[in-house]
């Protein structure tokens, strides 16, 4: 049985300013969604200045980007489950304050490690605004069609986001150190803190359970063992004894968390709203969608810089086509969702990214280019923006309104996970094979460091090309993009065939309208 949010009475005449303040409301919101795609984006197009400015490997990157996903996705329930006890403005004032904290820290990491810690505490800051502000929406837009409207307008952001982030990246980093990726984030959360304190109205349930700190712990400790054991495999081995035990160990963990849940008087995680096949066929729908998606933009924004040669700035202008249809194509959403139901439209984006992914395959040559690329790129932009607006409606539609915070931290629960564990595994995935080719054919020519850091990446390898005579720089060079390509190869297979396992799941499992 499908649970679906209660009628609300319309508002009495002296609602007017009620009326009106819905569409003032919403441009703040958009800033939170805004400031966190931004920063997500704006990351992909340094990671190959970090290689050099802090020596990071492959799995250093992995880390770097999964930290904030892990502390985004570990805390967004409880996240949400505190905006509707405790109050959804102070829980999104509070967010905003939180990762400007986190962006200040990061941009004066001085360390690998350091870095890691400040990107864990901006993901506990989104956690706290994402959740809040989409059940804000929720809250003042009252009516469906209104909602959908808001939502793809709220989705679009997400497009802007994405194309403003690389593109502010590579100027950033033309001109200034690179901890200025972060602290471009400040003037953007000092603007949404004072507009939210002003024009959001708060709001809460009064009925909301009470916090559960088990149920987080239990579910950031299993997620965090097994994206360890994911990101640590290329290194280390994955027969290797202590990757085993700890990805044994946090699927025991992530069996325990759900064990206590189903027993708990106050459950982070409301497992009675996946009785419902339109809730449960969108939370399957977004997170698989975004473990394809997430681990390819990782990828690819090497593989543009690293082997097409851009700098960060080019790069960023180059991945502007998949942000462009992904603004575009979000608003839109809405009005096919009117048209034919959100089953068809998330699987139709399902199956267009997965249509995506072969293309890039088919691309990733030793001759690859640019233009080779852009078909499937924009089919990643195509695909996403009809995907999250579609799929963040349904979820919202499928939940008691008083819920909206739980629910919406659910939906980004899926976003966050599938994306951080898109990346480890896309990335684990290009690491493997990319070690695998390459280190045979230098074993023996070099010492350890200097092979450590061949093998650890694309980057690296091109790095100790740089300082060799001419013949041997080129073979160095020409074995590791080789490597590379190969790897990425293997990864856009794996994201085409998740994808189309998400577009079959999605078929399957979403109704065809959303009263059913």
């Amino acid at each position: 049985m499908s649970a679906t949010a209660p009628a609300v009475p319309t508002a009495p005449r002296a609602g007017t300013e009620r009326r009106r303040t819905p569409w003032l409301i919403l441009p703040v919101l958009c800033i939170a969604v805004l400031v966190v795609n931004i920063d997500a984006t704006i990351l992909n197009v340094a990671l190959p200045t970090l290689v050099r400015k802090l020596h990071a490997n492959q799995s250093d990157l992995q880390w770097i980007v999964d930290a904030y996903s892990l502390a985004f996705g570990g805390l967004l329930i409880v996240a949400g489950s505190l905006a509707d006890h405790l109050g959804r403005k102070r829980a999104f004032i509070s967010g905003f304050a939180v990762f400007a904290v986190g962006s200040l820290g990061a941009a004066l990491s001085s360390s690998v490690d350091m870095l890691i810690a400040f990107r864990a505490v901006m993901g506990a800051g989104a956690a706290l605004q994402i959740p809040a502000g989409l059940s804000i929406l929720n809250d003042v837009f009252r009516s469906p069609s209104t909602r959908r409207t808001a939502i793809g307008l709220w989705g679009g952001t997400m497009g802007v986001g994405v194309a403003i982030g690389p593109l502010t990246g590579g100027v950033l980093l033309a001109h200034f150190a690179w901890g200025s990726i972060f602290l471009v984030n400040v003037p953007l959360v000092l603007l949404g803190g004072l507009a939210a304190a002003r024009l959001v109205p708060e709001s809460r349930d009064p009925q909301a359970d009470e916090p559960d700190p088990t149920g987080a712990a239990l579910s950031i400790l299993g997620l965090g063992l097994v994206l360890w054991a994911v990101i640590d495999a290329p290194l280390r081995g994955w027969s290797s004894t202590i990757v085993l035990a700890t990805l044994a160990a946090g699927l025991a963990t992530l069996a325990l968390f759900t064990a206590f849940e189903r027993r708990s008087t106050h459950p982070m995680l409301k497992l009675e709203f996946f009785r419902s096949r339109r809730y449960t066929g969108a939370i399957a729908a977004v997170g698989l969608g975004v473990f394809a998606l997430f681990g390819a933009l990782f990828i690819l924004s090497q593989l543009l810089q690293n082997e097409l040669g851009y700098t960060p700035l080019q790069a960023g202008v180059r991945i502007l086509p998949i942000a462009g249809v992904l603004a575009l194509t979000a608003p839109a959403s809405t009005l096919l969702v009117r048209q034919v139901g959100s089953k068809l439209v998330a699987g139709s984006a399902l199956l267009a990214m997965a249509a995506g992914f072969w293309l890039i395959r088919g691309a990733c040559t030793p001759a690859v280019s640019y233009d080779s690329l852009l078909p499937g790129m924009l089919c990643l932009g195509l695909a996403s923006g009809l995907l999250m607006p579609t799929c963040a409606d349904a979820i919202l539609g499928a939940v008691p309104r008083a819920k909206a915070g739980v629910g919406s931290a659910t939906y980004g629960v899926s976003i966050q996970t599938g994306g951080s564990i898109g990346v480890a595994v896309i990335g684990s995935i290009v690491a493997t094979r990319y070690s695998h080719r390459l280190a045979p054919l230098v074993a023996h020519l070099a010492p350890a460091p200097v092979l450590h850091a061949i093998t650890g990446s694309l980057g690296g390898a091109l790095a100790v090309a740089a300082r060799l005579s001419p013949p041997y720089a080129a073979i160095l060079a020409h074995a590791a993009r080789t490597a590379f390509i190969s790897g990425m190869q293997l990864s856009a297979t794996v994201s085409a065939a998740v994808a189309l396992a998400g577009a079959l799941l999605t078929l399957a499992l979403l109704p065809a309208r959303a009263d059913r």
